[in-house]
């Protein structure tokens, strides 16, 4: 590469969404390439839309934004956007590489690709999607994946998961964390007690994060806490539980379970809440408390983590590596009565809960955007090299 040769990279920007707030690959989309353009001003970047951008997505000079139709939220139109209008446009302009931080990618092209996959839960868990999306996953996931020069996972639960179910090599496979956001810090005392007053009628309480939908157990955890409210008499009574998130897909059966709640007047849905908010709720919280089934990393937990909350999580899949050694309480989270004995340790054990607090704290080293977008351009090194 000289001055007169500049590298250029495409990369899919899809889940930048305008005047939206970012969860999840969204987020990971933003803090990683932030800093990667920051961090490499002599590249062009060629940042791939499917909708109208916002500037604030433009993170330096060295961007060059292009906006392909159709939108690509929809099973159809994801075959039309990356198999038609995204194909063409690198078959017309050839960068050096494709990146792709959605788990999706082409197969139209030769260019090299470089594709972040963040979890394979469709595959142990299908009916959680609808049938259009479960059958474009199934197709195409694992292609997109051998047809991939390299590969990020979010976590080395799913670089396991993409080696046992795909029969990738590891040696394809980088592993590139999420981390918390800066806003996320313990607060004081009269900062949290002012939280409380406005969330939680100023009682205790404990904090779920996430999209209402299935594969984030809400129903099990709603009938652990009814479990932990009736075998914890009076004691317990103060206890509340905030549901913090939006109503994502097939969430009928998380409503059914509160519906069949007896203690339904301790459960508080806000709905999804500006960052500030949330930085403010997870830093007054008793315990954060975040159970699926399956996850590819699981934000929450680090983000309790850098607030200063306990955490009680899953035993399973991603989200032991992710809490780290002692970081966390762990359950079965196919089990109420196991949720809820873990709410009852946190609730009664003070002690407990403050050594979670210096063992989450201490985890907190392992997770660095700007270190996850150095592995995602060493993939790209990678990729390109070949």
């Amino acid at each position: 590469m000289t001055a007169n040769n500049p590298l250029h990279i495409a990369v899919n920007t899809r889940f930048l969404l305008p005047g939206a707030h970012l969860e999840g690959i969204g987020r990971f989309s933003y803090e990683t390439l932030s800093r990667l353009v920051a961090q490499h001003p002599e590249v062009t970047f060629h940042f791939l839309f499917d909708r109208a951008y916002d500037a604030r997505y433009l993170f330096g000079p060295n961007v060059v934004p292009h906006v392909l139709l159709p939108p690509a939220r929809h099973p159809f139109l994801f075959v039309a956007w990356f198999e038609g209008a995204v194909a063409l446009w690198l078959a017309r302009h050839r960068p050096a590489a494709f990146l792709s931080l959605d788990g999706f990618t082409t197969l139209a092209t030769t260019v090299p690709r470089v594709t972040v996959m963040h979890d394979l839960a469709f595959e142990h868990f299908p009916l959680d999607v609808g049938l259009l999306q479960r059958k474009y996953y199934h197709f195409f996931t694992p292609r997109f994946a051998r047809a991939s020069a390299q590969l990020v996972a979010v976590s080395e639960a799913t670089k396991a998961d993409l080696v046992q179910t795909y029969g990738i090599r590891p040696e394809k496979i980088s592993v590139a964390y999420n981390a918390p956001a800066e806003l996320f810090r313990p607060e004081p005392a009269d900062a949290q007690r002012e939280t409380r007053r406005r969330f939680s009628h100023g009682q205790p309480y404990f904090l779920f994060v996430g999209a209402l939908q299935p594969r984030k157990n809400l129903g099990h955890l709603l009938r652990a806490f009814d479990i932990f409210k009736a075998q914890g008499g009076p004691e317990a009574a103060a206890a509340q539980l905030l549901i913090v998130g939006r109503k994502a897909w097939k969430a009928g059966p998380i409503l059914e379970a509160y519906q069949q709640m007896r203690h339904q007047n301790t459960v508080h849905f806000t709905g999804r809440v500006a960052d500030a908010e949330l930085a403010n709720l997870y830093a007054a919280a008793l315990a954060t408390v975040y159970v699926p089934y399956f996850e590819g990393f699981g934000i929450p937990i680090v983000e309790a983590q850098a607030s200063g909350c306990p955490v009680l999580t899953s035993q399973v899949s991603s989200m032991p590596e992710v809490a780290g050694p002692g970081g966390a309480e762990l359950v079965d989270p196919h089990s109420p009565d196991s949720i809820a004995a873990g709410l009852a340790r946190l609730w009664q054990n003070a002690g407990l809960r403050q050594q979670l607090v210096a063992q989450g704290q201490q985890n907190l080293h392992r997770f660095s955007w700007s270190r996850s977008a150095e592995v995602l351009w060493e993939a790209l090194e990678r990729a390109i090299g070949e």
